[in-house]
């Protein structure tokens, strides 16, 4: 008797790739909140996730960055120990720095959008300087609204005091992170992977 065999492609290269790039940068985002450094203006420390949130935005686009964060998220809540501090679990996605977590994938779609001008990707390193620091500027401002009123919201704090506290301390932080995610995006390595 013979059988005929058929090959059955059950996901497409090019999502398997786009895939395996979201957990990639899922894993290099878990990767950057191990970094941290002292803010002199705040107790809490300063770490590069939103680098890491920038350059899925960027590099992925809008749908794979943002689904390269859900993956982050979805790492966290099972217990990977990628948060910030090497914490995990559900109990972090509503701690105090919930709103800021939550916030990554919408973030990373929204740098993509304006970097790519779209869900179609285009070669980054061909975006203008204003249009790349523009679309990083739009992430920090997605980030730390969510994070302000994840404050408000777990920490029972009042706007100001919650805007001061928890994003008006960071941004000369993430002005840095946003000069990092430029000079990362414009090396030649980059451009050399594309």
């Amino acid at each position: 008797m013979v059988s005929a065999t058929r090959d059955v492609e059950l996901v497409g290269d090019a999502t398997a790739s786009n895939l395996a790039r979201a957990a990639l940068f899922a894993a290099l985002i878990g990767a950057f909140a191990y970094v941290s450094f002292p803010n002199p203006v705040s107790p809490a420390p300063v770490t590069l996730q939103v680098l890491g949130v920038f350059l899925a935005g960027i590099l992925l686009g809008p749908v794979w960055g943002g689904a390269a964060c859900g993956l982050y998220l979805l790492a966290g809540a099972l217990g990977a120990p990628v948060f910030a501090g090497g914490s995990a679990g559900l109990g972090v996605l509503v701690g105090p720095t919930a709103g800021y977590l939550w916030s990554y994938p919408f973030a990373a779609a929204a740098i993509g959008v304006v970097v790519h001008g779209g869900t179609s990707l285009v070669d980054p390193t061909s975006i203008s300087l204003l249009r790349l620091v523009g679309a990083m500027a739009l992430g920090v401002v997605v980030i730390y609204a969510f994070g302000v009123v994840g404050l408000m919201a777990v920490q029972n704090l009042g706007p100001v005091e919650a805007f001061l506290g928890g994003a008006a301390a960071f941004i000369p932080a993430e002005v840095l992170k946003i000069v990092a995610g430029v000079g990362i995006v414009r090396s030649d390595a980059i451009a050399a992977a594309r």
